[in-house]
């Protein structure tokens, strides 16, 4: 554990939230979200996320400046497979391009909420029990393996637990009215369908955390870096999304290299917990080490799939993919 100064969460604290409302503000009207435009915000943030990992390794030193950089990237590389359920969701409910980054927008806050509790508990349960990081080893070997077998996790935006909660706390109409999340008929408020996408989109957060939880925990103990890293890589995961609709498909390789990573942070968790639990003469891979491991595997991952281009097959599955990413389907909004 680092010993973090005060100061120094809230200066993180007061970034995140200028970032949110500076965002909020300069898409408070509604506007579909081209590569341009999608672009220069991605770069921001990874821009910003950058230089607070600059400033971490200048207060807290070298050690928790890598265990940042490597959990930040991590989760962005986790990321990537959210783009494609934020794809599935929006063509679910026949979301409108304009109103899909209002969505996005609070979709980040809850999962800043979420994360957040989930981080800081796994924290504290690791530093009280040590042997669970076995167990968190062997979710991240299970994702491996549905990885490798090509099973993708099953998720129905329309029979999510969040969407029917919703649906029985409050009626939902059919039909969108703006970006409005209530409107009021017959003398009695009711929810438009983009709260219930809202409510899709944090139901499949929760599902990613599954993975993505187990995997940070694995490069760090500190409540801080794994919540700061967690959070500016969420922050720009709405840029990535408009900046990356319809070339996803291209980077068909990226999956394994995903799982690549996934099984050497379990190898990772379990070698952590031997060290502590069995013998300190187990030896533990360095945070450098788990840095390059996937800044490496991600880069082979992309040079491969820009090299070597899906067969047609492929390429006709992800096309309709992309063409989710590209417009939602015409399917009924229920």
């Amino acid at each position: 554990m680092f010993d973090v100064p005060f100061w120094l969460w809230v200066v993180f604290a007061a970034t995140v939230v200028v970032s949110l409302a500076v965002d909020l503000l300069a898409h408070r009207s509604a506007h579909v979200i081209g590569f341009r435009e999608a672009a220069a915000w991605s770069g921001l943030w990874v821009g910003l996320a950058l230089v607070f990992g600059a400033v971490v390794f200048l207060v807290l030193g070298g050690t928790a400046g890598t265990e940042y950089t490597t959990a930040w990237l991590l989760e962005k590389s986790l990321s990537v497979d959210n783009l494609f359920v934020f794809a599935l969701i929006f063509a679910y409910f026949q979301v409108p391009r304009a109103y899909q980054h209002r969505v996005l927008f609070f979709g980040v806050i809850g999962a800043l909420v979420f994360r957040g509790v989930f981080l800081a508990a796994g924290v504290a349960v690791v530093n009280r029990f040590t042997a669970v990081l076995f167990a968190f080893a062997a979710i991240l070997f299970y994702s491996v393996y549905k990885i490798l077998k090509g099973e993708e996790e099953s998720f129905d935006p329309g029979r999510s637990l969040a969407v029917r909660l919703l649906r029985r706390v409050v009626p939902v109409r059919d039909t969108y009215a703006g970006q409005k999340f209530f409107v009021k008929e017959a003398g009695k408020h009711v929810a438009t369908p983009l709260l219930a996408v809202v409510a899709a989109i944090e139901a499949a957060d929760l599902i990613f955390a599954v993975d993505s939880v187990p995997a940070v925990l694995a490069v760090s103990d500190d409540t801080f870096i794994v919540y700061t890293s967690n959070a500016f890589a969420i922050l720009g995961l709405r840029a990535l999304y408009f900046m990356l609709s319809g070339l996803l498909e291209r980077f068909h390789y990226l999956s394994t290299g995903l799982a690549v990573i996934l099984g050497f942070i379990g190898v990772k968790l379990i070698l952590q917990a031997t060290h502590k639990l069995v013998s300190p003469a187990v030896p533990e891979i360095p945070s450098p080490v788990s840095l390059a491991v996937v800044v490496v595997v991600l880069a082979v991952s992309v040079t491969l799939s820009l090299r070597r281009p899906a067969d047609a097959a492929q390429g006709k599955k992800d096309g309709e993919d992309a063409d989710a990413l590209r417009e939602p389907s015409p399917r009924k909004v229920k």
